[in-house]
């Protein structure tokens, strides 16, 4: 495996990097790179778990869990107007821990758990119609906790937890053709609750957990080729560690971000890849309560995150990102 210089600028503490490895916050924030904002506070009842996805400067997300009911629900965020807005509900059974993916114009919800059993039905959007339309049931075994990507016209689905077994296997979904395929040559471990960002026409993967283990593996797939090669890991050499689980990935100006998420208590750190050198950088942790299981929208020019929850608390906030801009407290 190829070497790294491990880039860290804007850190000159060394209990800020422990503090950024770890859950906590810290006043050693303003001398990281990065800040957050206020935005819009969900309309809906707070929830994690809920699928998304984002189609030009509208994030959507649905379904999830509030702590006591399963739910159906479906919401659109407007990056430019800051609101929220109520669309039609998803038509499936509620449920949470579904997976949410993009293709063109359209929003793709499916899998899942719904309290008792888990799920491999999938539904389609239209954001021009507000319709839901049911499309192909997913072909093997049902799911939660799996990850979804859409990428050159084509949605991509695999891993999760299929009610005994952690998963590993991947499948593509043609929408001209209504149909699913299985691929081959994933070569990492089984996992749940894993997280993608894609970058150009490549897509990485990594963290989540397999058989109560937390994975340090991190992966590229080659939408041209739809082959898999591993990176470096997420703990490279004991310099900095980014294994966690239930997190959110996303893109902001062709960088990658892995973001909250849990590992042994929630947290709030943020790392910005580099994809020219297979690199990490710490950044600005999240400035609101630490979380597993929110929700992301991204466009590559703007990142927004918010929802999920910590311990038995459901979270309704909304925060944007900006990694360049120096820290605020005051914003």
């Amino acid at each position: 495996m190829k070497g790294t210089v491990y880039r860290f600028k804007m850190l000159t503490m060394a209990s800020a990097s422990l503090c950024l490895m770890a859950s906590c916050s810290s006043d050693d924030d303003d001398d990281e790179l990065g800040n957050w904002t206020d935005k819009s506070v969900f309309d809906g009842s707070p929830r994690s778990s809920s699928a998304y996805f984002t189609i030009g400067n509208i994030g959507y997300s649905g379904v999830g869990y509030d702590g006591d009911d399963y739910l159906t629900s479906f919401w659109a965020y407007d990056m430019d107007g800051d609101y929220w807005s109520q669309k039609a509900d998803f038509p499936g059974a509620a449920r949470n821990a579904a997976v949410g993916f993009a293709i063109d114009n359209k929003g793709y919800i499916g899998s899942g758990y719904d309290g008792l059993d888990e799920l491999s039905d999938f539904y389609s959007y239209d954001p021009s119609s507000n319709t839901w339309t049911a499309i192909a049931e997913f072909p093997s075994t049902p799911r939660r906790s799996a990850l979804a990507f859409g990428i050159n016209g084509y949605g991509y689905f695999g891993t999760g937890f299929d009610g005994d077994n952690d998963r590993k296997d991947f499948w593509k979904y043609d929408p001209n053709t209504d149909s699913w395929s299985e691929l081959v040559g994933f070569g990492g471990d089984k996992r749940r609750s894993a997280t993608t960002f894609t970058i150009g026409d490549k897509v990485y993967m990594g963290t989540g957990v397999s058989n109560g283990i937390y994975l340090d593996d991190f992966w590229v797939f080659d939408s041209a080729t739809e082959s898999w090669t591993q990176l470096l890991d997420l703990d490279e050499e004991d310099d900095y560690s980014i294994v966690r689980s239930n997190a959110v990935g996303f893109t902001l100006n062709d960088y990658g971000y892995i973001a909250t998420g849990t590992s042994g208590g929630t947290l709030q750190s943020v790392w910005e890849y580099d994809p020219s050198n297979d690199t990490w950088e710490a950044k600005t942790s999240f400035e609101r309560t630490s979380r597993q299981d929110a929700v992301v929208f991204s466009n590559n020019v703007r990142a927004f995150i918010g929802l999920g929850r910590t311990g038995s608390l459901y979270l309704d906030d909304l925060e944007e990102f900006f990694p360049y801009d120096e820290y605020d407290d005051e914003d």
